[in-house]
């Protein structure tokens, strides 16, 4: 089938592991791409559901591939988990968190305490590589003590070097089976961290694209969130996941170097 044009598309939420790197290593063209984007005034926010690392970290890690790009176009879970708990809690509410320093720094920017004490408002959950027992235990307590279960993301993996390990999404799932209390998700497929990158890019549903590797949160979220998709297949999902798969993007590409190639023609 042919694919339709990709011209009408003006503004894009483009996910980061696996379309512009895989682990350390940059994808290939991922400083033209940049290039490309802001030659045609294309609008776009970084929207990731990494919350191990702040945007200022993302922000240096892309400027040492010659892709400057600001840190207000970059939207991690870590600071649209703080965002939308300011929507429900005041600032000062004191806040117990699992996570690594992006989660820690993006709560305490919007005013947060972190804190382990009994009577938190929230017990906020992100991936964080040296998880305890004890870590468990104390959000399974302050939850079923009243606190609110939040989750930057549900990933139930992570693509490691070594291989595919469990995500974020498999801490939520320990913690819901000892508490019985679902998480409010922020991250890709739910809509929450979607609708924030819409509202920093202003820019009209049917001219916005949700440009990513994952078919259950990036295409999945993109969908949920009214806007177009485009996979690429240079991460996570394959040709034979796509082919098997219920979830479909309205363009395929082999990664970003062939996104442009098409978006030229």
């Amino acid at each position: 089938m042919t694919q339709p044009s990709l011209s009408s598309i003006r503004a894009l939420i483009i996910d980061m592991d696996g379309v512009l790197w895989h682990g350390s290593e940059p994808l290939p063209g991922i400083a033209r791409f940049f290039a490309f984007l802001r030659e045609r005034g294309i609008r776009f926010v970084l929207a990731t559901n990494n919350s191990a690392h702040t945007e200022a970290q993302y922000a240096g890690r892309l400027a040492a591939y010659d892709a400057p790009v600001a840190v207000e176009e970059i939207l991690t879970s870590s600071s649209a988990t703080a965002e939308h708990l300011a929507t429900i809690l005041p600032a000062g509410s004191r806040v117990y968190t699992i996570g690594q320093q992006g989660v820690r720094d993006a709560l305490a920017q919007r005013g947060f305490v972190l804190s382990e004490a009994d009577g938190v408002a929230a017990v906020v959950v992100g991936i964080d590589w040296h998880v305890t027992y004890e870590q468990l235990k104390r959000a399974t307590l302050l939850i079923r003590a009243g606190a609110i279960f939040v989750g930057t993301n549900a990933d139930a993996t992570y693509p490691a070097p070594e291989g595919i390990i469990p995500g974020n999404g498999a801490l939520l799932a320990a913690i819901q089976t000892a508490t019985g209390i679902e998480p409010i998700v922020v991250g890709k497929p739910a809509p929450i961290l979607y609708r924030q990158a819409m509202q920093r890019l202003r820019a009209p549903l049917e001219a916005t694209a949700a440009l990513g590797d994952r078919l259950e949160t990036d295409i999945l979220g993109g969908i949920r969130a009214g806007v177009k998709t485009i996979l690429v297949l240079s991460g996570v999902t394959t040709a034979a996941d796509l082919a098997a798969s219920e979830v479909k993007p309205d363009w395929v590409f082999q990664d970003i170097i062939d996104t442009m190639k098409h978006w030229s023609e």
